[in-house]
């Protein structure tokens, strides 16, 4: 492999067309799976200078502070990017529920043959 975009240690994210890359967020202690959300690169610059993730809003086309208005914050433990640079995993210490409905996950439902059904928080 001569791409030095997969195998050496400069940072070189490959952004989509939107200038996005997706972020999957786990929670550092037990691993689940918070969040999924996409940051451009002033999100990915701002959350390695503070610590805290930063995302961007396809909906609301802006910069987002994740908690900036809940204090439901992610402080983030570990940042890493895949082999290609075309998705980041974010370990995080969550403040509060990660998901804006409540829940501390966004993953809360099941899929299943009769459809949707809720996922026990020990589940």
């Amino acid at each position: 492999m001569t791409d030095t975009r997969d195998t050496g240690l400069t940072l070189d994210p490959k952004f989509d067309r939107d200038g996005l890359i997706t972020a999957v967020v786990t929670d550092d202690a037990s691993g689940e799976v918070l969040m999924v959300a996409h940051m451009n690169a002033q999100a990915l610059d701002l959350t390695v200078e503070t610590g805290l993730a930063h995302f961007w809003s396809r909906s609301r086309q802006s910069l987002w502070k994740k908690g900036e208005s809940s204090g439901h914050m992610l402080r983030v433990t570990d940042l890493r990017i895949d082999c290609d640079q075309d998705a980041l995993w974010v370990k995080a210490v969550p403040a509060g529920p990660t998901c804006h409905t409540g829940a501390r996950s966004c993953f809360f439902r099941r899929v299943g043959r009769e459809g949707l059904s809720s996922v026990d928080a020990a589940d």
